[in-house]
């Protein structure tokens, strides 16, 4: 079974050559190619994870070495894979959903001249992905890590015609950059204390090396973490990734992207659980990130963009989760995968309404298309149901679980942990149920484009509806079995660890307190948005709502922290290169220059001056000599 392993990657990858380089004689069958090879590699995926099931749990590890990557002295560098509960839960995740979302992209992409080109990069991603997660080194994961920067760049800015998209694109990408330079230096680090870069020698060894070691490590891991799972202060980029079609950005927000950082955490655990500090810093960057995105997703009318506000926000409570170590660990990576189901369910649901009003994205001109989209209104309100934390879907689960994990991290810390989180399940409820209003109840308040077109709103196609379905059926019933006899977590627990630490409040009252604050946000956003009309255009607002509508700001404080410094160091080291290190080049070659124009008129071609030049050092000469003999 361990050759197997490869062939997860090779599937998709193959698409990717074979889409990217194959001309447009694909381009009437490249799209059912790249559906298909996503589906062997989910294929494949399930055959390993049933072939996990049927072994004992201390022997649900297995390696693949392909072959020796960078042999040079001491620095070993292999191609290998490992492939155990952690890493199978992602590669079930990321060709399951990407296998859906690939699907769902025949239809939505239908009329795109570019489509074979679009089902090259999804396959990219997939493959880029399944390597981060499958590298039995962290120098293998930064070449999957790199990989999914660079098919995020291709898919964000797809649509590159568009200066919005190509700016959105170079964003992700550049502020990416930043968080892959922690990853870097985290691997320096771990090559220079434990001489290795590989699992089985980095993590078992973690507890022999100092504490201040370890700290730097997690510090710089977290760093790469906040790039790519797009939390504080490395966020900016994912409201903007919108501007790529939306299949890439359900694939980014449910299966592949922003799940790589909670991925790494977790995978380090060992140097996590040895490194308080940084486990204090990863929860404080998720207990902050799970507000952040929840405030920015209360005031967009952009469907996608709150949206993308919510994932930031979910995320957050999965980074905060692996922050409590064993506590989390499990809970992290559970509401990860049930947050794949009904995000990416979401997401298409978005898309889903999008082509039905003429790719309008704005929920102010929407309103009652749960009468034209009955398909649509379903899918997407049951994985609205899930992600608010509805008795028994599967947010209401995996959510409680973390909520719970932060109680019992205990002291004061567990009860603002835990207050934190349920203020952020209220806000989550009252988002998520303003965009179910905005969009599928009220009177219809669709308008004429700018060339005078009304919408016409209408299903989708079975290719676009038929995923929703899928997925709505996994936002319904993933947390229920993976709690039931708490199977998920004792699946992760050889990996994860498990602890339970000592709680003030009870599984039953956390859920209770949960469901409370789901119900207050629900009736907030009703009384709102659901007994009153909906202007077209919305009314100014508070400063924090208009601070929301503009990220709280988040774009203005890297433009005044970062960008502007820069500016003026540019401007300044131009001004030294230019008054400075130019006036002393120039200047040296000036004075030459002008030296020289001198000394050449002495070379005026007439023996006369050249005899009296000849004449006028002799005289000198013979002065010299004569002096300084008389001295």
């Amino acid at each position: 079974m361990e050759s197997l392993i490869a062939l997860l990657i090779a599937a998709p990858l193959l698409g990717a050559a074979v889409l990217l380089t194959g001309g447009r004689r694909l381009d009437r069958l490249g799209h059912w190619l790249g559906t298909a090879l996503a589906a062997v590699s989910f294929v494949l995926a399930v055959v390993l994870f049933f072939d996990l099931l049927g072994r004992e749990a201390e022997h649900r590890t297995l390696h693949q070495h392909l072959f020796s990557w960078i042999p040079v002295g001491g620095f070993q560098a292999d191609v290998a894979f490992q492939l155990d509960q952690l890493s199978m839960t992602f590669v079930l995740l990321i060709t399951g959903v990407g296998t859906l979302i690939h699907l769902y992209s025949v239809g939505y992409m239908e009329h795109d001249e570019r489509r074979r080109r679009f089902f090259g990069y999804l396959n990219l991603f997939l493959a880029a992905m399944l390597l981060l997660v499958l590298a039995d080194n962290y120098l293998l994961l930064y070449v999957g890590w790199e990989g999914v920067g660079l098919a995020s760049y291709l898919l964000i800015g797809f649509w590159q015609h568009k200066p919005s998209a190509a700016t959105a694109a170079k964003k992700a990408f550049v502020v990416n950059r930043v968080g892959d330079v922690g990853l870097s230096i985290a691997i320096f680090l771990m090559f220079t204390t434990f001489g290795s870069f590989a699992f089985d020698t980095v993590l078992p060894n973690a507890t022999t090396t100092s504490e201040a070691t370890l700290t730097g490590i997690g510090l710089m891991l977290l760093l790469a973490a906040c790039g790519k799972s797009a939390q504080v202060p490395l966020q900016s980029w994912l409201g903007d990734a919108m501007e790529g079609p939306t299949p890439v950005s359900a694939l980014i927000h449910a299966a592949t992207m922003v799940t790589a950082g909670v991925y790494l955490v977790t995978r380090s655990a060992d140097v996590f659980n040895a490194a308080p500090d940084a486990q204090t810093v990863v929860i404080t960057v998720g207990a902050v990130t799970l507000l952040f995105g929840a405030i920015v997703g209360c005031a967009k009318d952009d469907i996608k963009k709150a949206l993308a506000g919510s994932t930031m926000s979910q995320i957050g409570y999965m980074m905060l989760a692996a922050g409590l170590g064993p506590l989390g660990y499990a809970f992290a990576i559970m509401h990860l995968v049930t947050h794949g189901f009904f995000k990416a369910g979401l997401f298409l649901g978005a898309g889903s309404v999008m082509h039905g009003m003429n790719d309008e994205v704005d929920m102010r001109r929407y309103g009652g298309l749960r009468k034209h989209m009955p398909i649509t209104f379903v899918t997407f309100g049951l994985a609205y149901l899930a992600i608010i934390g509805f008795p028994y879907l599967s947010g209401f689960f995996s959510k409680d679980e973390i909520i719970y994990a932060g109680f019992a991290k205990g002291g004061g810390q567990g009860w603002l942990l835990g207050g934190v989180m349920l203020l952020g399940a209220a806000l989550t409820a009252y988002y998520m149920t303003r965009i179910m209003l905005l969009t599928f109840f009220g009177e219809k308040r669709w308008q004429p484009d700018a060339n005078g077109h009304e919408p016409h709103p209408h299903e989708s196609p079975l290719s676009m509806t038929i995923p929703m379905m899928v997925l709505a059926v996994g936002s319904v019933a993933a947390g229920f079995f993976f709690n039931l006899g708490s199977s998920f977590e004792h699946w992760l627990e050889p990996v994860t660890g498990i602890a339970h630490g000592d709680s003030p409040v009870s599984h039953g009252m956390v859920s209770v307190a949960a469901t409370g604050v789901m119900v207050l946000g629900v009736a907030g956003a009703w009384f709102q948005y659901g007994r009153q009309p909906v202007p077209v255009v919305a009314p100014t607002g508070s400063l924090l709502t208009r601070a929301a509508r503009r990220d709280l700001l988040q774009d203005d404080f890297n433009h005044a922290v970062l960008v502007q410094p820069g500016n003026y160091l540019t401007r300044g080291l131009v001004y030294v290169d230019h008054k400075l290190v130019d006036g002393v080049v120039n200047g040296t070659a000036a004075a030459f220059g002008g030296l020289s124009g001198r000394l050449r008129r002495v070379q005026n071609g007439f023996a006369r001056s050249y005899a009296v030049s000849m004449f006028g050092g002799a005289v000198l000469l013979v002065a010299a000599t004569l002096l300084m003999r008389a001295v």
